[in-house]
């Protein structure tokens, strides 16, 4: 922008009439451009947008987007179920942890266990939710 408002000045430096100061002038000029630019710009990332918004819309997107949303759902789907085959105590402690988003220190409060007790649990049930879904490929 600056090299064209530059390039400008120079080219119509002998018809321009300044009626303020040169710098009030450039600044002015530059304002202006600088807009200009963020106007037209603006316009053609919303096109760009628009334009791949429609594309998605094209049934040719619509199968692997579906395939994708069962492949979650079947994932969800093991995931519950080896969360539900983790023993008793370590599931009630990762699903604090997890789905209720306590902190270490407030499900040894609740549960009047040590903080590294909560520790070793996760860890445990970390350990045991990777081998029951090691052989999910999707």
């Amino acid at each position: 922008i600056a090299q064209e408002l530059f390039s400008e000045l120079w080219i119509k430096r002998d018809s321009i009439l300044i009626h303020t100061s040169l710098a009030a002038y450039l600044r002015r000029m530059a304002i202006s451009r600088s807009l200009n630019y963020l106007r037209d710009t603006r316009k053609h990332a919303w096109d760009d947008i628009e334009s791949a918004a429609d594309a998605l819309k094209d049934p040719m997107y619509q199968i692997p987007a579906a395939i994708m949303q069962l492949e979650m759902a079947e994932l969800r789907g093991r995931i519950d179920q080896a969360v539900e085959g983790l023993p008793e105590k370590c599931r009630i402690v990762f699903l604090l942890s997890r789905h209720d988003e306590l902190s270490y220190a407030e499900i040894s409060q609740q549960l009047g266990i040590s903080v590294k007790t909560v520790e070793n649990q996760i860890g445990k049930a970390l350990k045991l939710l990777r081998l029951a879904l090691q052989d999910y490929r999707g």
